[in-house]
């Protein structure tokens, strides 16, 4: 199969290509007009193509431990999600040029005027943090690479074994994932304030990177639903799974997120607090409530409703709101950083995502097309075929 066979997919690969290039153009064009603010427009932009990829990864395994109808409808574009990965990596290499404008603690001056951040010198320093760049970045490329060979073995051959391969390799690999990014939000996210710490940052961001997963595959699902022998698999017990999943996806962030909040705004401690304060200030709690409302109660809502999860559309529908409000909590998260005092947008924030989300999401639609829209030798494909409803 290939994408152009799909009308969907090459309108979609077509858009994304010339977003893309058209994003690129301008990045490169804001990079030499304003390199601070280009890095820091960035950075959000490179989080969110990377939190894409790692969360169709991270729910691609667990796919594969629990089995079930749900999997299958979604495994390709979960698989075409974390082939993206080598284009993640390459997405990261911008952002070495732009250290000492995004992290203080490349600074030396920084470092000899405060205490707390000088005794985490040990962790903080450029050569340690690339080198725990490279082992995130192997890990992740390497589990990638082995399911996805094993998944084209088990389509030509049938063989049981390669089912077997990708279920152990998921068991240790969601650990070392689950490792890996955590400790990728603390050095991407949380040391842009070298201050400030939380033990829950690095689960809410997984969660955030389930949630972002979960509801991309379910978009992709619906443009490929147009093919018969895919929309076979869509039955509407399978989309009250895929929206049960989002669902739960959406709590576990939204539990997260207000425990960090409950637990740092109680301990009310100098290190810590400022974090939020700059949250809730300057404009900036517009989007923090934004976030409640969007991010949590109305998908919440809408979700507990069994006829949205049963109608592909509307599901759909929900997940597309779910992928736009994810780029707000992104830029929630980084830009108060640098403006504190007051609320900013910068035209940048918006090429640099289209740039950055262009060229994955044409990577993404060149992964997809290479694969047949269900896996023929999924061991759970012919119960999935079986249902009546």
């Amino acid at each position: 199969m290939n994408d152009a066979a799909i009308p969907e997919l090459s309108g979609l690969r077509r858009a994304a290509l010339v977003v893309g290039t058209l994003g690129v153009v301008a990045s490169l064009a804001g990079a030499w007009l304003d390199p601070a603010q280009f890095f820091r427009s960035y950075l959000v932009a490179f989080l969110y193509c990377a939190g894409l990829s790692i969360g169709c990864l991270a729910v691609l395994m667990v796919s594969h431990l629990t089995g079930g109808g749900w999997g299958v409808a979604i495994r390709r574009p979960l698989e075409a999600g974390a082939g993206v990965l080598p284009l993640v990596a390459l997405l990261f290499v911008p952002l070495l040029f732009g250290l000492p404008s995004l992290y203080t603690w490349t600074q030396a001056a920084t470092m000899a005027a405060d205490e707390v951040v000088r005794s985490k010198q040990a962790y903080l320093n450029v050569p340690f943090f690339l080198v725990r760049a490279v082992v995130y970045f192997a890990a992740w490329l390497v589990m990638a690479f082995f399911l996805a060979r094993w998944s084209r073995a088990q389509d030509r051959t049938g063989d049981p074994r390669y089912a077997d391969l990708m279920r152990k390799l998921s068991g240790g690999g969601l650990v070392l994932l689950g490792f890996t990014a955590t400790f990728a939000s603390f050095d991407w996210v949380m040391s842009l304030d070298p201050k400030w710490f939380s033990t829950i940052f690095g689960l809410l961001f997984l969660g955030g990177q389930g949630l972002g997963a979960m509801a991309f595959a379910i978009a992709v699902a619906y443009l490929l639903s147009s093919r018969a022998e895919y929309a076979r698999a869509l039955k509407p017990t399978i989309l009250n799974d895929l929206g049960n999943l989002m669902l739960a996806f959406v709590m576990i962030w939204a539990y997260l997120a207000f425990s960090q909040l409950l637990i740092i705004w109680a301990g009310n401690l100098p290190d810590e607090i400022p974090w939020y304060l700059r949250r809730i200030s300057g404009g900036w709690n517009v989007i923090a409530i934004g976030l409640a409302v969007f991010y949590f109660a109305v998908p919440f809502l809408v979700l507990l409703s069994r006829g949205n999860k049963r109608r592909h559309r509307r599901l759909a529908a929900i997940a597309t709101g779910i992928l736009i409000v994810r780029a707000f909590d992104l830029f929630f998260l980084v830009a108060p950083e640098f403006s504190p005092e007051r609320i900013t947008a910068h035209w940048l924030d918006v090429a640099t995502l289209a740039g950055a989300g262009g060229l994955w999401l044409t990577m993404f639609v060149r992964q997809l097309g290479t694969l047949p829209p269900l896996a023929p030798n999924d061991p759970d494909l012919a119960g999935a075929l079986a249902r009546k409803h």
